[in-house]
């Protein structure tokens, strides 16, 4: 509308205003367009649905008579210059150039981008615009260790910007090292919950990410993942509104080289972030409008993606879209029983994330479900679940309760298909089960599940 206007700020502030009953379905969201300015086209989304998704209807714009009117108020966290579309690597040279950016560290994995021949590209990149760059190696998730030992090795350096190229790991490796460099400290002092638990002042050099899996969102977070493994490990984040990058690259050729079982767990972790926020108890209105154009997008993609059409740009970059999607929903809204295990499990064992995400999400749908029915069965979260089982099955003639229980036959398909493991692949045993409960947590779960139901969750997919 040219009536409207819409104003950026570090944290968007945002009123809303609901109208009952419940949202009728949702229209096609927008087509996501390659972009060549840093402008968000997550403003461009978030006007479409507040206009379009939110009160979709006319009818919704203005209240009947006696019908009662709700305004809800939320915080929305800052999203970064998105560079979305295949080719938009060669806009590297040009975004480091916007930092001042003459040196700089580039953090990456072992051996998928230079095999896939990529990381030549970026070395040439790099070269031809005079930009000279040192490079570590990031294999596996990132550990207090790791961070400190590169920090102290590279900050007497002139570094001007940090360009991290890599899965989640990396990118969380990378957010980290940008946050820690200018600190003589070590990364542990401002974990949440282990070390000092010192504030961090959000004093860091800039930082560009350049995701090359589609899972854990973390190009559009602001905090990074840490993790130590063995029986006293965590797995905990470094946390500050600074920390969201100051530029994102999304480039569809650099996901074409990721791997049949990565993807599969990428995909799975993304479904599973965008599922937690959308039946989150207190999600906001926009949250859930951007979870399900990133549910949406996992439908028709998912298994394209990890099978006949892995070599397929718009798929991958539409599974990128959707990851993308998954960092803003999480950030902003939460995460349930999922990542409330995936935390210690990851932190006592060396299990991927996203495996941990795509082994639990049926079982937990499942368990959420069952709770809901006997305990809150007026709950919207079991409506959302029916509505998601009817993108997922395409069934538009069921009832609610056939549509739920869609949905988590579909999810359990999802599994076997992809092939996801269970958790006793990786030496978790039922005598683990306590201690991995006892650092479990539970919010913004559609409904407080009770120790029993949570290891029931473990047994079904030791």
């Amino acid at each position: 509308s040219p009536c409207l206007r819409v104003s950026v700020s570090p944290c968007l502030r945002v009123s809303v205003s609901r109208y009952l009953p419940p949202l009728p379905p949702l229209p096609p969201p927008p087509p996501l367009l390659p972009l060549s300015s840093p402008s968000p086209p997550l403003l461009l989304l978030i006007t479409y649905y507040l206009l379009l998704i939110t009160y979709p209807t006319p009818h919704t714009l203005f209240p009947k008579k006696g019908e009662s009117l709700m305004f809800r108020e939320f915080n929305y966290a800052k999203v970064p210059p998105l560079y979305i579309g295949a080719g938009k690597l060669n806009l590297l040279p040009e975004i480091i150039a916007k930092f001042q950016g003459q040196r700089i560290l580039l953090v990456t994995g072992g051996k998928s981008l230079e095999a896939s021949g990529k990381l030549a590209v970026i070395e040439n990149l790099l070269e031809e615009s005079s930009i000279q760059y040192d490079r570590v190696i990031i294999e596996g998730e990132p550990s207090t260790s790791i961070i400190d030992k590169i920090c102290a090795e590279k900050r007497e350096l002139p570094i001007d910007a940090i360009v991290g190229i890599g899965g989640g790991s990396v990118v969380d490796a990378g957010k980290a090292i940008s946050a820690m460099l200018p600190h003589k400290t070590s990364i542990l002092d401002y974990l949440e919950g282990v070390g000092k638990g010192i504030p961090h002042s959000g004093i860091k050099i800039p930082y560009i990410a350049v995701p090359t899996t589609s899972g854990t969102g973390s190009e559009v977070t602001k905090n990074a993942v840490i993790s130590e493994v063995g029986p006293q490990g965590y797995k905990k984040s470094l946390r500050h509104e600074n920390f969201i990058p100051d530029a994102v690259i999304v480039d569809g050729e650099l996901l074409l080289s990721c791997p049949r079982q990565v993807s599969a767990a990428s995909g799975m972790d993304a479904f599973t972030q965008l599922l937690e926020p959308f039946l989150a108890p207190k999600v906001s209105p926009l949250t859930e409008a951007i979870a399900w154009s990133g549910l949406e997008a996992i439908k028709d993609n998912l298994l394209l993606a990890c099978g006949e059409g892995s070599q397929d740009i718009l798929v991958r970059e539409s599974m990128a879209y959707a990851s993308l999607l998954s960092g803003v929903a999480l950030a902003n809204d939460g995460i349930g029983i999922v990542h409330g295990l995936a935390g210690p499990i990851g932190g006592f064992f060396p299990i991927p994330h996203g495996v941990v995400c795509g082994t639990l999400v049926a079982a937990s749908v499942r368990t959420n479900l069952k709770a809901l029915r006997e305990r809150q069965p007026e709950s919207p979260a079991i409506a959302k679940m029916a509505r998601l089982g009817q993108l997922l099955s395409g069934t538009t003639d069921k009832s609610p309760d056939y549509l739920c229980d869609a949905l988590v036959d579909i999810l359990e398909r999802w599994t076997q298909i992809l092939e996801i493991p269970g958790l006793g692949s990786y030496g978790i045993q039922k005598q683990d089960f306590d201690k991995i409960l006892a650092k479990t947590t539970n919010r913004n779960n559609p409904i407080e599940l009770h120790r029993e139901e949570i290891q029931g969750i473990l047994e079904e997919r030791l």
